[in-house]
């Protein structure tokens, strides 16, 4: 095999992978499921594709297509080809304003989409939690519904035509057709002409019909993707006396992938919804009383209905991102029903409120009902979405499995079916998690398993069967809106009646007579507790870190905690920092999830003593920036800047350091040698001959400059300034030590000096501290040892020193932000590294804090106008906020400031010097750092807090932007 996919290869435009690194990466999507394929494709082209069918047909494989790998229920994995469209069909090809209706290729995310559609007043309704990176594709795939389906239907109701390509390699476009255009496609001879009339001759018999009819879920449920949507294709005049035309669309949607290869999608769209809105988020004390109230609100045409229990609400309280989305929570309710109304008037929309309140206020049922508003709105919807992520974030092997989640029934039943549900649970001695869609009648029910353990997956099986007997008894759909995949599969003969399942079986064989579309789903399903991410009852593998993960139970459970949500996908529009290389390259393996599942694997699989050294975690590794958005960002939490760290110490402690490593890691060294004798090393540096030497010998980049070295701050002379005397100083007994850092120290020392006077200004007594490093440069290179005696050193020294009154304050976030980060990981005294964590703050922290006492005002700085454009550093948008930078910049009451919405600016330490990687660096600064300083005009003033952020702007659009504490020092009035 391994030489026929090295000729596909070779008369392939794209990309063929069957190297161990990417077939695991490409081994598992969100479910709980892992399938290693022989392959991944990533076609350039139709012509590429049709090459994969007619590899797949002559030899006996299969095709897995992916889209984002979002998929909860196992669609995306196989061990055939996984074929990944997200990074070359993902174009926009034509928007027909006038009718209402878009062509797209599959790989387009639907947010971007809309976007794209703003403008015309026009939007995609489907909407999925993971709408920021899923794709069309996908969506179409798995019949995708989410939050507006009460309003705007699912995606099967959307999509008008697909251009396909059959498993024989024909191009076919599947769209309405009339009843005597169908009856021309049944003298086709070729395999269309035959799916037409397989699917003619089975569905034409009025019994037949009428049995579909009984045996398939409730037609008023609209939630229903368990197996082949037969009973949605027989609703046109080929079938019975309708004025609706025959659109095979209808079946495809939902399919999984399994009966055609799809290349363009022509979607129905929308009139952008009306702009007033609001949310009534009523309160629960229990699960009952909310669902007892869901038939009731949703006769108040509501937009939205969502429902999310006290699991869910008591995660986001360990989630920094979600603390502020927290805010409208009343007490400790065990539910949450949170229902939008929308109007074009705010009279009509306040109107609408009131009849829901009073609705719910004779029912009786809630305690609490807050209405929300504008921001407030985004904010709950944001913590909603976050509850799927949210899950993979239980501590531990026990986890919420995605198995029931996705039953759907219809709202008349939704009561009783929760009520026989939650005994059911019972009876396993379960506690579900309750979350999601209720005005649809579908509730993500999840049991909290452990699926290492054969007893957890004995019952994993035995609690999806009795639950698929459940919603069989209320005629329900036991796939929802995620599909039936590997996980409910099986269940389908169940669901639809065994009949009817022939059928689907029939449909299957004209479709696809070889079985090359995506096997294992819908019909001849593959076990659902067979082929799961982790081996059942495995010996744990003991693997020893010089981090300490105890957080996570180990370093294997702080990978294991990543789920698959893929949230590390999404695009630069979208906001966040997460995941900067994947928004360059676009490559699945330079995401959050693929380093943590490539982690994961090796250190379960590998039969080496040490279990990190593979070349294969290096190359997954090697795009990561550290930048740690992932720990904040990620729904899990999944930090891969400290797993990284991890793997560079135990690979190069195998493996040998290389010169440019070593040299970076410990450039403080040469920097602090340097600072000696400033002017001799900065015109080495900048000179053209001897710098482009000095580059080649590291390994730096020919057009990245070098940085310019300062004479240290320690043995920089106080300057004098006078100061107003009138002014009101309250400050002068505060203490405050001034963390000066390696970067600073050597590099930028003016800012430590601005740094000092202005806090001495304001009136504190600052001790400077210049002569230690914060180990930065080591955590980066993964010097974890020296890393780790710097951390012991200075907990040491400032164990004694640093209270809540007497505060450590540091400069560059990078350097000071590892004393609240790195340094409980590393430090042997826990206890101190924690106490001095608590009491450790960014520059601009504390002056924001100070302000917010009234220590500081505005009257202590100038009254003349400026206006400023704050690029906020990684590390302070992980660790902390950048709400601190961006208040303490608007003191002076005439400055005016806006924070950039960059993300990270690429050049991350070392990372944007290296060679290899500059030109990844730049395009991570092109995607909106840059432009956004290019389109300042010439009297905004750039801030950034970061040294490399500093350094990056300049190289990338030669202005040169400030540090917040300079500009604040400048405005200060003496």
């Amino acid at each position: 095999m391994t030489q026929a996919l090295s000729f596909l290869k070779s008369n392939f435009q794209g990309d063929i992978y069957y190297d161990d690194l990417m077939r695991k990466i490409y081994a598992t999507d969100a479910s709980v499921y892992k399938i290693l394929p022989i392959a991944v494709a990533v076609p350039k082209t139709i012509a590429d594709i049709k090459k994969l069918i007619i590899f797949a047909n002559n030899y006996n494989t299969s095709l897995i297509p992916r889209t984002a790998g979002t998929s909860l229920a196992g669609q995306c994995v196989g061990n055939g080809i996984v074929v990944d469209v997200s990074k070359h069909f993902n174009g926009i090809v034509n928007l027909n304003s006038e009718d209402k209706t878009i062509t797209v290729q599959p790989g387009v995310v639907r947010d971007e989409l809309n976007n794209y559609l703003k403008p015309f007043g026009l939007f995609f309704g489907p909407n999925t939690s993971t709408s920021n990176r899923c794709m069309i594709g996908g969506m179409v795939g798995n019949n995708s519904s989410g939050t507006t389906s009460i309003q705007y239907g699912v995606t099967r109701d959307k999509v008008l035509s697909l251009k396909t390509i059959l498993s024989d390699g024909s191009e076919v476009e599947f769209k309405p057709i009339s009843k005597e255009e169908f009856h021309g496609k049944l003298n086709l001879d070729n395999l269309e002409g035959k799916i037409y009339n397989a699917i003619y001759t089975q569905l034409k018999n009025k019994d037949i019909q009428r049995q579909i009819g009984e045996n398939y879920p409730k037609p008023q449920i609209h939630r229903r993707n368990t197996g082949y949507a037969i009973d949605e294709l027989i609703k046109n005049e080929v079938f019975n006396d309708s004025n609706e035309t025959f659109n095979m669309c209808k079946l495809l949607s939902g399919s999984e992938g399994t009966l055609a290869f799809t290349t363009e999608v022509t979607l129905q769209l929308d009139n952008l919804p009306p702009n007033k809105n609001a949310i009534v988020a009523f309160h629960y004390i229990s699960i009952e009383n909310c669902m007892k109230s869901v038939e009731h609100v949703m006769k108040h045409n509501l937009h939205t209905c969502e429902m999310m229990d006290d699991t869910i609400l008591n995660l986001t309280k360990h989630n920094k991102t979600q603390q502020s989305n927290r805010r409208f929570i009343e007490g400790d309710p065990v539910a949450i029903l949170m229902c939008e109304l929308k109007s074009n008037t705010e009279e009509d929309l306040n109107t609408k409120i009131m009849s829901l309140i009073e609705t719910t206020e004779r029912l009786n049922l809630s305690y609490a009902s807050p209405i929300l508003r504008g921001k407030d709105i985004e904010k709950a919807m944001e913590l909603r979405k976050a509850g799927l992520g949210l899950l993979g974030n239980m501590i531990g092997d026990k986890k919420a499995v995605a198995c029931i989640e996705d039953t759907a029934v219809a709202l008349e039943d939704l009561d009783n079916f929760i009520s026989e549900f939650t005994s059911l649970m019972k009876s396993y001695d379960q506690d579900a998690v309750y979350y999601a869609h209720a005005g649809a009648g579908e509730i993500h029910l999840r049991p909290i398993l452990n699926l290492k353990k054969k007893e957890d997956v004995q019952l994993f099986r035995k609690i999806t069967t009795d639950v698929a007997h459940l919603v069989k008894a209320y005629n329900g759909s036991m796939s929802g809106e995620h599909g039936d995949g590997i996980v409910r599969a099986e269940f389908i003969p169940l669901m639809i009646g065994y009949e009817n399942f022939q059928i689907l079986k029939q449909i299957k064989s004209a479709f696809d007579p070889n079985n090359i579309f995506n096997p294992g789903k819908i019909v001849d399903a593959l076990p659902m507790d067979k082929n799961l991410r982790y081996e059942v009852d495995r010996i744990e593998p003991e693997v020893t870190t010089v981090l300490d993960f105890s957080a996570s139970q180990g370093i294997l459970r702080e990978a294991e905690k990543c789920n698959g949500s893929g949230d590390c996908r999404k695009l630069p529009e979208f906001g966040g920092t997460m995941c900067p290389s994947y928004r360059a390259t676009r490559n699945e393996k330079d995401t959050t999830r693929a380093r943590a599942n490539a982690l994961r694997d090796f250190l379960t699989t590998s039969d080496k003593a040490n279990k990190f050294n593979h070349k294969e975690l290096k190359e997954v590794f090697d795009l990561c920036l550290s930048c740690k958005a992932c720990s904040s960002e990620c729904p899990s939490s999944v930090d891969v800047a400290n797993l990284k760290a991890e793997f560079q110490y135990q690979y190069q402690s195998a493996n040998g350091y290389k010169f440019k490593d070593k040299f970076f890691a410990k450039s403080t060294r040469y920097n602090k040698i340097a600072s000696r004798v400033p002017r001799f090393y900065n015109f080495l540096f900048q000179n053209k001959f001897t710098s482009q030497l000095i580059k080649k010998v590291i390994g730096i980049h020919t057009r990245r400059s070098l940085p310019k070295i300062t004479e240290a701050f320690s043995s920089i002379h106080a300057v004098n300034l006078w100061i107003d005397s009138s002014l009101p100083f309250k400050n002068q007994e505060k203490i405050i030590y001034l963390f000066v850092d390696e970067f600073t120290n050597y590099l930028e020392s003016n800012i430590a000096e601005d740094a000092k006077l202005l806090l001495e200004c304001l009136g504190y007594n600052v001790i400077a501290y210049s002569k230690f490093e914060s180990g930065r440069s080591f955590l980066s290179k993964g010097f974890l040892k020296e890393a780790k005696d710097l951390a012991n050193k200075n907990v040491s020294i400032f164990r004694d020193l640093i209270t809540k009154d007497t505060p450590l304050i540091g400069i560059e976030p990078s350097a000071i932000l590892t004393f609240r980060d790195e340094y409980i990981k590393l430090a042997d005294d826990k206890a101190s590294a924690k106490l001095i964590a608590k009491n450790t703050f960014l520059i601009e922290e504390f002056i924001q804090q100070e302000i917010e006492l009234g220590n500081i005002t505005s009257e202590q700085f100038t009254k003349e106008s400026k206006t400023i454009k704050f690029h906020g550093h990684c590390h302070q948008k992980a660790l902390t906020n950048q709400k601190s930078s961006f208040d303490i910049l608007n003191l002076p009451e005439n400055y005016k400031v806006t924070i950039i919405p960059s993300g990270c600016c690429g050049m991350a330490g070392s990372f944007g010097y290296e060679k290899d990687k500059y030109e990844v660096s730049m395009q991570i600064g092109e995607q909106t750092l840059f432009p956004a300083v290019r389109k300042a005009s010439t009297e905004t003033i750039i801030s950034a807090n970061g040294t490399s952020c500093r350094h990056q702007i300049k190289d990338g659009t030669g202005v040169v932007s400030k540090h917040p504490i300079t500009i604040l020092k400048e405005a200060l009035v003496y």
